[in-house]
């Protein structure tokens, strides 16, 4: 198994580590039980993992962080919004 196998398997498997929870969010528009800190640095971390495997040319890197980076934007954003709605 060469070191790339290894990199796409594990990228494979933390990405969809994410899809449930974005999955559940998205059909149930709750965000109530989830942490806006948690996934704010999600979001950016896995956006800066993404600009790291771009420079690197690290294609796992790059696959894993930027659908990751998609989907916990999506919650991040979902989050955003539902506490705006609570402050009204």
């Amino acid at each position: 198994m060469t070191i790339s196998t290894i990199g796409m398997i594990a990228a494979l498997l933390t990405t969809a580590a994410y899809i449930p929870q974005a999955y559940k969010t998205i059909k149930t528009r709750s965000t109530k039980d989830l942490s806006i800190v948690t996934f704010s640095m999600l979001f950016v971390g896995t956006i800066l993992w993404f600009v790291y495997g771009l420079y690197i040319h690290d294609t796992p890197l790059m696959l894993a962080n930027g659908i990751t980076a998609t989907l916990s934007g999506i919650i991040f954003f979902m989050k955003i919004s539902s506490a705006k709605k609570r402050r009204r």
